[in-house]
C-alpha cells in the first residue's frame, strides 16, 4: 500500500524496546520502530484522528486512512468508491471532515477516507508492517484491550501516540496523545494481567493515572485543547473527553479500518 515506506537500515536496535512486550513511541519513525517484532500496533491521535474515527465506525461508516487531503486522495477516494474528508477549517453545511462532530450529522456516508499527517499517515504506514493495526482514543481504549486480550492473548503490543507537527514538520508530542496511550496501556495491565513494559510503556501508563479522573479538564486546558477552542472546534475536545463511551474496535484491514465486531471484518470484504 504504501510506495514511500521509511527506510530502517540505520536504525539503533534498542529504539525498538525489542525485550518488551508493551512498547511505547511518538509519531511516524516512533512506530517505525517499535512496531518491528510486534504483533498488534495501536495508533492514538485523541484531537483528533482516532477519536475520530471511532465515532465514524460508531455511526457504521468505514475509514481508509490516507497522509494528505490532495489530488492524490481524491484518486484514492475515487477508486475505493469513498468519500473524501475535508479539512476542518474549509468546510461548507453539511460536509465531513477531521471534526467528529461533522460525522455525527453525516448521513448518506458508508465509506470515508480521512487523511491527517499525524494519526492516519501512522496508520497508513503501519499497514505494511504490522500484523494487527488498532486505533484507540480517549472513546474506545477500553474496548480496545479488551480485544486484544481476548483475541490476541501473549501479544506484543506496540502503542505510538501519533503527536502533531510543528510548522516545520517536526514532531510535537501532544500530550493528549500520551494519556491515551496511557489508557490503552493501563487497560492491558490492569485490566487484562500484561505485563514486560518497556520504561516508556510505563511512563505513558503513569501519565494516564495522572489524569484520569479529570479527563475534560485537561484536554480542555492542553495545547492541542486550546487550539481547537481558538479556532471555533472545542466541540471537538468535548466529543475527545467522552471516555469509555464506545465499544467499537477499528481494526485496520484491506486498507480500511472496519469495527471487529462488524461483518466486513469477519469476512474481510
Amino acid at each position: 500500500m504504501n510506495g514511500t515506506r521509511m527506510n530502517d537500515s540505520r536504525m539503533n536496535t534498542a529504539h525498538r524496546q525489542g525485550d518488551s512486550r508493551i512498547r511505547f513511541d511518538w509519531g511516524l519513525r516512533g512506530a517505525a520502530a517499535i512496531a518491528e517484532g510486534a504483533d498488534v500496533a495501536v495508533v492514538v491521535d485523541v484531537l483528533s484522528f482516532t477519536t475520530t474515527l471511532s465515532v465514524a465506525l460508531d455511526e457504521g461508516i468505514d475509514v481508509l486512512p490516507y497522509r494528505w487531503r490532495d489530488d492524490t486522495a481524491e484518486a484514492y477516494a475515487a477508486a475505493h468508491d469513498a468519500v473524501l474528508a475535508g479539512g476542518r477549517q474549509e468546510m461548507t453545511p453539511g460536509a465531513v471532515s477531521l471534526s467528529p462532530g461533522t460525522i455525527r450529522s453525516a448521513r448518506t456516508v458508508e465509506r470515508l477516507v480521512l487523511p491527517s499527517p499525524n494519526g492516519s499517515s501512522i496508520a497508513y504506514d503501519l499497514d505494511s508492517r504490522a500484523s494487527t493495526c488498532l486505533g484507540a482514543s480517549l472513546r474506545n481504549f477500553h474496548a480496545v484491550g479488551e480485544w486484544i486480550a481476548r483475541h490476541h492473548p501473549t501479544a506484543v503490543v506496540a502503542v505510538v501516540a501519533a503527536g502533531e507537527k510543528w510548522p516545520d514538520g517536526s514532531l510535537r508530542p501532544a500530550v493528549e496523545d500520551l494519556w491515551g496511550a496511557g489508557a490503552v496501556i493501563a487497560e492491558l495491565v490492569g485490566a487484562h494481567g500484561f505485563g514486560s513494559l518497556s520504561p516508556e510503556a510505563e511512563q505513558a501508563r503513569a501519565a494516564w493515572d495522572v489524569v484520569a479522573g479529570r479527563v475534560t479538564s485537561v484536554l480542555q486546558d492542553c495545547a492541542s485543547g486550546r487550539e481547537l477552542a481558538q479556532i471555533g472546534f472545542a466541540r471537538d475536545v468535548e466529543i475527545a473527553s467522552e471516555v469509555r463511551s464506545s465499544d467499537c474496535v477499528p481494526v485496520l484491514v484491506d486498507h480500511r479500518f472496519v469495527d471487529a465486531d462488524s461483518p466486513s471484518f469477519a469476512d474481510g470484504s
